[in-house]
Formats: structure tokens, sequence, C-alpha cells
């Protein structure tokens, strides 16, 4: 390696590494405000916080990695244009492609490190993350409740007015909603001087034991006349427990979350059989479904209209024309009776194919996230290489290092890159696109500029010809005021 390739390179991972650090430590800190409400007054002690933020750390290393090449590429050949070392280097013979060689193939190789990372390390990460959320609770079980105001748990809204012990476990005046299961409020209401959470790692239950207290709730009559006297039944205890479900202690839906999720904790090997069994399971049921729905109109597959079957002789077929209205046949009580069925099955029909088409509906959800997911480990490779063709002939160009002008670009470029990806992701996981182009339209859209910028660099065209501009409203200038001959 030359000298001029280690300065080069050496410039480069300075810069890089700087920006990186800062760009990951200001995406931390929006993942902690994100899950905030997760993590303060849960009484978590310093380790779970670090454990959960580790977690979280791969999921963002696809924004930071990107927007980090372009904003390091932008300075560092700014810096160079700036100081004129480019000039120095034309003067001796040494074009911008060659002084680009060296950082292209270490590009190039963070970019394979890029997909590895985000084919191995990221699902790993993710199912560790959506794992440890569902089952921190058993290893602190009063994170779910918070002193002094209502904690939604599960079927229960519970207010503690102390918590203490070890693991924050022992309760001090307990007051508990439980909710209907009609949807109509709260009808159940307990109430308890003290009491205690008991949970182990081994059980997926969470216990609830209150001690001394009161149990009230109310008695909705089946008269309507007796409602007005709002009856309630009360009772007292000594002991009293309840048992919960883990899994409600996190206020995200476990279940839900393990479903829209599945494809982000996939490699691309598992993702590849994942979609396989996918298309296979939607194509089967699309041919179950309209199997079914011909069945239920009762007309045979292969029938005949001009072959109808007597009805004394069900045997033999008897050769007759349909007239045209077929309900002249029957009696007018008969007509009322079909008319009724038909209606009948139309609408049920109507019904089955609307509950249907959601459902398929859904599952093409699920195919297209899972294709997204597929075609995004590729993206982020190939956005590392587009984000530095893009940041190191800018760089040139605007001739502008620091944490000025080129964060500026930077964040512009980074922000319509995201924007387009996010856009193209959302209508394609709504069916609007392919998956493959709502994963790949950011790239296809901003590799043109990475090439327009890199040709205009290497052949010292500026970012913007004003000459195009001006010229053609300089000569309807002349046109419209001509200059007087003396």
């Amino acid at each position: 390696m030359k000298i001029l390739d280690k300065y080069l390179l050496k410039t480069f991972l300075i810069t890089f590494t700087t920006v990186f650090v800062i760009l990951f430590f200001i995406f931390i800190l929006q993942t902690v405000w994100l899950f905030i409400a997760e993590l303060a007054g849960k009484d978590l002690d310093i380790a779970l916080i670090i454990k959960f933020l580790l977690f979280s750390m791969p999921r963002i290393i696809p924004l930071v990695l990107p927007l980090s090449i372009l904003l390091a590429s932008i300075m560092t050949f700014g810096n160079l244009a700036e100081n004129y070392e480019f000039a120095a280097m034309k003067s001796s013979g040494i074009s911008l492609q060659r002084a680009m060689r060296s950082l292209t193939v270490f590009i190039l190789l963070m970019s394979v490190v890029a997909f590895f990372f985000a084919n191995n390390v990221i699902p790993f990460a993710e199912y560790k993350f959506i794992n440890f959320r569902k089952n921190i609770a058993q290893v602190k079980p009063a994170m779910a409740i918070t002193e002094g105001q209502f904690s939604d748990v599960g079927l229960y809204n519970i207010k503690v007015n102390k918590k203490s012990g070890e693991n924050g476990n022992v309760l001090t005046g307990i007051t508990i909603h439980k909710k209907s299961n009609i949807g109509d409020g709260s009808k159940t209401v307990i109430k308890a001087k003290d009491g205690i959470l008991i949970s182990s790692e081994e059980s997926s239950i969470l216990q609830l034991v209150l001690n001394n207290g009161n149990y009230y709730e109310d008695i909705v009559p089946k008269k309507y006349e007796d409602r007005n006297k709002l009856p309630f039944a009360k009772s007292s205890f000594k002991k009293y427990t309840i048992n919960i479900d883990l899994s409600q202690l996190n206020k995200v839906d476990v279940d839900d979350e393990n479903i829209a999720n599945t494809n982000t904790m996939l490699t691309v090997n598992e993702l590849k059989y994942t979609l396989d069994s996918l298309d296979k399971n939607f194509k089967n049921e699309i041919i179950s479904f309209s199997e079914n729905i011909n069945l239920r109109t009762g007309i045979p597959q292969n029938n005949n209209n001009n072959i109808i079957v007597d009805a004394e002789k069900p045997v033999k077929k008897v050769n007759k024309k349909l007239p045209d209205n077929i309900l002249s046949l029957y009696t007018n009580e008969q007509k009322s009776e079909i008319l009724k069925m038909a209606s009948s099955n139309v609408n049920s029909t109507g019904y089955s194919i609307d509950a249907t088409k959601v459902n398929l509906a859904n599952k093409q959800k699920n195919i297209n996230n899972h294709l997204l997911a597929f075609y995004d480990k590729f993206v982020i490779a190939y956005a590392c290489l587009m984000m530095f063709f893009i940041g190191a002939p800018l760089g040139a160009i605007i001739r502008k290092g620091g944490l000025g002008l080129p964060i500026i670009f930077a964040v512009l470029i980074f922000i319509s890159f995201h924007f387009i990806n996010t856009f193209g992701k959302r209508i394609a996981q709504e069916n609007g696109m392919s998956p493959f182009m709502g994963a790949w339209m950011s790239s296809f859209i901003l590799t043109p500029l990475a090439i327009l910028l890199t040709y205009r660099a290497t052949n010292d065209i500026g970012l913007i010809n004003m000459d195009v501009i001006l010229a053609p409203i300089q000569k309807l200038f002349q046109k419209l005021f001509p200059s007087k001959k003396k």
C-alpha cells in the first residue's frame, strides 16, 4: 500500500469513527426516549437497563452506518479539497478515481461486513430483545406496577401506595380494579392493606397474594327495573391470591409482537424457507376457499343447462329446455321460499368472501413483510457503497470540510433516502407495489445521483453549471433590451 493510500485511509477512518460514535450515541438516546415508559419508574437496576439497551443497539446500525459513511466521505474529501491537497495530487498526475481506489476497497469490505451483521447479529439481537421484554417480569415482577398511580397489568388496574423489599415485591395500600370481559368498565374492586408478588423463572404465572382486604362487585340484575337499586356484593378476606399471566406484564402484546416481528429475527436462509411455506399455504387457502364457495352454490361443475332431472324418475334423465323464467315452474309460496333462501345464501357468501379477503390480505401483508426483511439485508450493504459514491465526490465538489456545510448536505440526502425507503416499504406492505421495488426504491432513486456526482467530480465540473442557467436568461434579456449602437 502506497503512502497516499495509507494517508487517505487513516484520515477517513478517524473521521468515520468520530462521526459513527456521535451518531450512535444520538440514536441510542432516541431509543431510550422511545422506551422511556418501560424503563422509568419500574425499579430497574443499572444492569437490566444496560442489557435492555445492548439488545436494542444492533437495530440502530442500519441507520447509523450509511449516514456515517456519507458524512465521513463528505468531510474527508471536503477537507482535502479545501486544503488544496487534491490540487497537489492532480498536479502530480493522481486523479480522483485513483485517490478513491483504496477507500472503495475498504467500503466494499465494510458492505460485506454490514450484510453479515444484518443477516446474523441483528436477527439474534431482535430475538433476545423481544424475549427480554417478555420475560423481564420474571426477574423484576414489580416493574409493571408504579407507586401512586394505576398501572395496567393484563386484566387488572393496580395501584399501590408503597413498594418495598429487595425486588420491590412487597406492596402496601393496594387497590385493584378488575376489567370486565364484556368491555363495560370495571365491576369489581379489591382493596387490601398489603400484599406480596411471588414469581419464579420456572413458572409462567405471577402470584399476587393479598392480606386483610375487601372484595366489592357490582351486580347487574336480570330485571331492568331492579338495576336502579345498584346492588353490589361485599366480602372480606384475610388472604386472597390472584394469578396473573406474565406475558401481560408488558404493555406490549407479546404474542402480536412475535407474529409481526418474526421476519426481523430470521436470516436469509430462514426467510427463504419461511417464504416458501407461506406462499404454499397462501395458494392452498385460495384454492380451498374457491372450492368451498363453489360447493356452497350447489351448482355441479359439469352441468348441462339443457338437461333436467324428472322428480318422479330421479334415475332417468329427461331432456327438456328450461324456460326463460325458472320461477314460473313453482307456486307463489315456493317462489317466496326460494327467494328467501337465495337471498340468505348470497348474504352468507358475501360475508364469507369479505372475511376471507381480510384474512388473505393479512397473510399477504405478512408475506410482504418477510420479503422486505429479506431484501433489507442486501439494501444496507448496497447503501454503504452508494453513500460513499455520493459523499466522496460531493465533498470534492463543494470543497468544504468540518461540521458545517457537510452536515447539511448529509442530513438532506439521508433524510431523503430514509423517507423514500420508509414510503416504499409502507406501500409494499399494503401490496401497492412489489416488495422488491419497495425495498430498493430509495437505492434506485439515489444511484443516478451517485453516478452524476462521481462523473462531475472526476471531470472537474462544479455542482451546478451556472452558465447553463444564466446563458438562456442573458439571451432573453438581450432580445428584450437590445443594446443601442453608437
